[in-house]
């Protein structure tokens, strides 16, 4: 069975262009647990992922990405001078793991946040709720439908 996601992104951090530049990246750097345990314990490979940017004007789903890989190690956390490093974690043990992820296509139009607040069947969705700031968040497979039909 196929998941859906949304990453969220700032596009100065890394943009759905960056993606479309690399074709694929490491969706490394995530430091809260519950977005880690979504890409551990639920993300599977040929996910399908819509490419979010954070703190932009407009904000909004910017794109698709297919998840190529899971469980991936993340590098960073080992990294002393990086600013995702944790002291905590060791190469025998690691704490945090991300997913690869694969350009597929960038929107024309930015589907605005403000968009996706006016239709009651994506009300549910968390980058809709107040608070939810999760780099990373799950998607039903009936508001991945619906926003494919407010892209077309």
């Amino acid at each position: 069975m196929k998941n859906y996601w949304l990453l969220k992104s700032e596009p100065d951090s890394y943009s759905i262009d960056d993606l479309c530049k690399d074709g694929q990246t490491l969706w490394e750097g995530v430091r809260n647990y519950q977005a880690r345990n979504f890409m551990t314990q639920s993300m599977q490979e040929n996910d399908i992922a819509l490419f979010y940017h954070s703190s932009a004007e407009p904000t909004g789903i910017v794109g698709l990405a297919q998840i190529t890989k899971t469980n991936v190690v993340d590098q960073l956390q080992f990294q002393k001078k990086s600013d995702f490093y944790d002291p905590k974690a060791t190469k025998e043990k690691p704490i945090w793991f991300c997913a690869e992820v694969m350009f597929i296509e960038k929107f024309k139009n930015v589907v605005e946040l403000s968009e996706l607040k006016k239709h009651r069947e994506l009300s549910q969705m968390k980058v809709i709720q107040r608070g939810q700031r999760l780099s990373v968040q799950p998607v039903t497979e009936a508001e991945f439908q619906f926003i494919s039909k407010l892209i077309k």
